[in-house]
């Protein structure tokens, strides 16, 4: 093989020239602090970093989701708690007013301060978050989600919005009106009693409940009954048909409860003959319906007899299980924080691993960096001085 001056010239240059790029690229690598700047560098640890990166984003986002969510929900808890307050004020407004000294004034003063507490719950119903938007609308949250024109009506959707807060991982982050406002079952929430307005005698309904109502089937069946008192001192349990079910001596169940198809109501008072009580399943009813009948009721005039004992022991029950929905809607809405505020730590523990392993995948040794750093100025310098000895080579300069 031939080897002339030129070749050992271009040779030497593309050593230098090598050393010179390797150099470069320490040099930018000390400077970045990253072993891979561009995908060449290393192409599958770049594609691996590449991968961490969109994870990193991901949970960051996640994050930002977990805080806007927290904000919501933390809006809407305190919007309860105010429900909360302003039902409980109706409910002892209720037991006044079902006091039998009040007079048809002093009932009317009681009525007109729970208008004015329906003001405030109908303010409640249409609070908004931070972001102008209607907490109780479902996802009409730009329109106000209760409209009131006489009654109160739901104008907002069934929906829940949700966010993610992690893979996979989602949380609603309100409740729709209809479900913590509207559609909340009247009674004691299987069943409903009703007082015929016909009666003309004392006895009032009271307290219902469902015998083993944990029993699977329910010994309540969901029919529609009545109970007819057929004497002052004797009564008749009939099903929707008029079908005689039972029959019962009214002085032994006088101050407690008559029992059938597992419901039990309480009676008190003095029945006439021909007075009848129905009973029948439970129907969805708005807090504001409940209001307005309450209101309605206490505005009757020449009241305080048993019918409207009988008409307000109707709608305590319904009273009392909307102050028990708005509490279990306030113990889900708890329940969604603190799945938010774990997700929340489980999200900062990945993006510790996800950096840890964009880490190992793209960072420098520094170490190692600065020692071929060494070990490349080195080669340089060599290659350089090579390069200057073959230039100034000749073959004339052997042949002296």
């Amino acid at each position: 093989m031939r080897v002339s001056t030129s070749w050992m010239q271009q040779q030497s240059i593309g050593s230098m020239m090598d050393r010179q790029s390797d150099l470069s690229r320490i040099n930018t690598q000390l400077s970045t602090g990253k072993r891979i700047n561009q995908p060449s560098d290393d192409p599958v640890g770049a594609a691996r970093a590449l991968d961490m990166n969109h994870l990193i984003a991901d949970t960051a986002q996640y994050q930002r989701n977990i805080t806007t969510a927290n904000a919501r929900l933390g809006l809407e808890d305190q919007s309860l708690s105010n429900v909360t307050n302003v039902l409980g004020r109706v409910r002892t407004l209720l037991l006044q007013a079902a006091n039998g000294s009040q007079t048809d004034e002093t009932r009317g003063d009681i009525a007109a301060e729970m208008v004015q507490l329906r003001q405030q719950l109908l303010g409640q119903a249409n609070s908004k978050d931070g972001q102008g938007e209607y907490i109780f609308a479902g996802n009409r949250t730009g329109a106000e989600p209760f409209a009131s024109q006489g009654s109160v009506t739901y104008v907002g959707d069934d929906g829940q919005r949700m966010v993610a807060a992690g893979p996979g991982f989602q949380v609603a982050t309100g409740d729709p009106g209809s479900a913590v406002f509207g559609n909340i079952p009247s009674g004691n929430g299987t069943f409903a009693i009703s007082a015929n307005a016909a009666n003309t005698g004392s006895a009032v309904a009271g307290s219902t409940s469902v015998s083993n109502p944990n029993a699977n089937p329910s010994a309540w069946d969901g029919g529609d009954y009545s109970i007819v008192f057929t004497a002052a001192d004797a009564y008749e349990v009939r099903d929707g048909g008029g079908a005689v079910l039972e029959t019962g001596s009214y002085d032994n169940v006088k101050g407690g409860s008559i029992t059938f198809r597992g419901a039990q109501v309480a009676f008190g008072g003095e029945p006439e003959a021909g007075d009848s009580f129905s009973l029948g399943a439970s129907q969805p009813q708005s807090v504001f319906t409940t209001l307005d009948n309450i209101i309605d009721v206490l505005r009757t005039p020449n009241g305080g007899g048993a019918d409207m004992q009988n008409a307000l022991n109707t709608q305590f029950a319904s009273l009392d299980q909307a102050i028990d929905n708005i509490t279990r809607t306030r113990g889900k809405v708890g329940a969604r924080m603190n799945a938010l505020d774990q997700q929340a730590g489980l999200n900062d523990d990945l993006t510790l691993q996800y950096k840890s392993a964009l880490s190992d995948a793209q960072d420098i040794n520094y170490y190692d960096a600065i020692s071929q750093l060494g070990a490349q100025t080195t080669a340089l310098q060599a290659a350089q001085l090579t390069f200057s000895k073959v230039q100034g080579s000749k073959l004339f300069d052997y042949l002296r």
